[in-house]
């Protein structure tokens, strides 16, 4: 009886114990991985890509007319500053000269004759042997025949001129390029033909257009240095392979005006290249140091989130409580962002698990180190077990 007593007892309790909620499950923060904000000089560089052309781009052209007879030269060598590059014909010249000389012998023997007359009438003048007309007539034809020989001398000089116009010669030393003629082709008729280019390539040039907003930036840190002539030095130059030249630059010349079809201002920047190792049309990237900043911030560039312009950052306090502060970004410096505005030195930021937390999230924030794994979604990466 008593065991019958007891069963209902039982199942109420039973039921009664099945109807109460069970004790919610303790939620665990989200874990993310934290780095200091980093204070130190920043050097702030331009990065500018460009051109490489030669110091002296000479062209060499005939200036005389006559068919090629050679070509003295081994195309895209090295040649000295004199060194015979081209023969034309000179035959045709040479028999010009000997013309011109002849016409002056001619006008000499003019010139002689005058002169005799005159010397020979100026005593006959004065026994009145002469009429003074004649004498005027012998000083008159003495003046035109010297004249004469004034002119051929002339004549005689351009011929010469001409004729050592026919061996053409390098006017520097540098790197000549491709002949634009061969042997047996009629140069100068009409035009002085371009024969090859000499660049003089110790030093280069290196050309390159800076845009606008970096000019103004440059301007704006600098105005004392606006219209003076360029100073600025240690500029480094990279080639396409990744390596450096070993030799620094130095701006030589800044443009007038900004060209209006790129919107940029070209710079030259000077380089010496004693090995020769840079030739004209090499492309690069030189970087200039504008300013060092002093006590800079920065944070890693993964740390940091763009949405429409606005930059923003998550900071865990001491209590592990996230804030996403809007700041303003400055140049960047390898892996690295500098933040002109705030953050302050030794503020904690997310790096890792940004996209797992929202304002005001508690959290449990881990140092991020070499060795710990870096997750491309960013959530923060699973721990491993």
């Amino acid at each position: 009886m008593w065991q019958a007593r007891l069963a209902p007892i039982a199942m109420t309790a039973a039921l009664g114990a099945a109807c109460k909620e069970p004790p919610p499950p303790v939620v665990k923060p989200v874990e993310v991985y934290t780095v200091p904000v980093v204070q130190k000089d920043v050097p702030e560089y331009l990065d500018l890509v460009g051109q490489t052309e030669g110091f002296q781009d000479i062209e060499i052209r005939a200036r005389v007319e006559g068919f090629l007879e050679s070509v003295d030269f081994q195309e895209g060598s090295f040649v000295n500053k004199g060194a015979l590059l081209y023969r034309i014909d000179p035959k045709a010249l040479q028999a010009q000269l000997a013309e011109a000389k002849a016409e002056r012998a001619r006008a000499e023997a003019s010139l002689e004759k005058a002169s005799n007359d005159v010397a020979r009438y100026e005593p006959l003048v004065v026994k009145q042997a002469v009429s003074r007309q004649e004498l005027d007539n012998a000083r008159s034809a003495q003046a035109a025949a010297r004249a004469q020989v004034a002119a051929a001398s002339a004549v005689i000089e351009k011929a010469t001129l001409d004729l050592g116009y026919t061996r053409v010669t390098s006017p520097l030393a540098g790197l000549v390029g491709t002949t634009e003629v061969k042997p047996g082709t009629l140069v100068g008729r009409g035009e002085s033909t371009l024969l090859t280019t000499v660049s003089q390539i110790d030093p280069i040039l290196f050309r390159v257009g800076v845009t606008e907003a970096d000019y103004l930036r440059v301007v704006k840190r600098f105005p004392d240095r606006v219209g003076q002539t360029p100073r600025t030095t240690d500029i480094h130059l990279t080639l396409a392979d990744g390596t450096e030249h070993p030799q620094p630059g130095r701006v030589r010349t800044v443009e007038r005006a900004v060209n209006p079809s790129t919107g940029t201002l070209g710079v030259e920047i000077l380089f010496p290249n004693p090995g020769l190792t840079l030739r004209p049309g090499q492309y690069g990237r030189a970087r200039i140091l504008l300013d060092t900043r002093v006590g800079a911030l920065l944070v890693p560039q993964r740390a940091v989130q763009e949405l429409q312009g606005l930059y923003s950052v998550a900071v865990v306090d001491g209590k592990g409580q996230v804030t996403f502060r809007n700041v303003k970004v400055g140049p960047r410096e390898d892996t690295m962002w500098v933040i002109d505005e705030g953050l302050n030195a030794g503020d904690q930021v997310v790096v890792e698990g940004v996209q797992a937390i929202r304002d005001g999230m508690i959290v449990q924030a881990r140092p991020m180190s070499d060795e710990t794994p870096v997750s491309t979604s960013g959530q923060a990466p699973a721990k491993a077990h």
